[in-house]
């Protein structure tokens, strides 16, 4: 049986002064932090959704993918900075320190936030919502665990970006 560890975010935002929309995960998955960056697990449709939405192809390396996102005007980050979580569990994640996601939202002109998924729209709701005085959109994740949507359905739902999108 796993069990919990204490675990910080060890990688940056990707962002840019032309980043139009923030999307943000939870937290890196085991496998996204192996890698040091954002959506590593292989069976996350992230950058397949994303690829989709800008009519690009699916990016391989670390490079590529942040290529991808600043051409576009998205931003990634994730609402948890450090936490207590076993494995990528989002259900086990215990203990949280918000990001700071001023870092991001007084640098760049975003016009939306959204969530890739429940979880990390709970979490924003609680911990920085009133901070940032913003509202968050909900959107279904693209996690593997999130295995009741499939790909054209997350296409299709997370459409409503491609409003902002450069």
């Amino acid at each position: 049986m796993k069990t919990q560890e204490r675990v910080r975010h060890e990688f940056a935002p990707v962002y840019d002064k032309n980043s139009r929309v923030l999307v943000l995960g939870t937290f890196p998955s085991v496998k996204s932090r192996e890698q040091h960056f954002y959506y590593g697990h292989p069976q996350n449709r992230f950058w397949r959704v994303m690829a989709g939405l800008t009519d690009e192809t699916v990016p391989e390396t670390i490079e590529e993918k942040k290529i991808l996102l600043l051409k576009h005007g998205i931003a990634i980050w994730d609402v948890i900075e450090s936490c207590d979580i076993t494995g990528s569990s989002d259900s086990s994640i215990r203990n949280v320190v918000p990001a700071r996601l001023e870092q991001v939202l007084e640098h760049c002109r975003i016009r939306e936030i959204y969530a890739n998924g429940g979880t990390a729209k709970k979490l924003y709701e609680k911990y920085q919502k009133e901070a940032c005085g913003r509202e968050i959109v909900g959107l279904p994740s693209t996690s593997p665990a999130n295995a009741a949507f499939r790909l054209e359905h997350l296409l299709e739902r997370w459409e409503v970006m491609k409003q902002y999108l450069l």
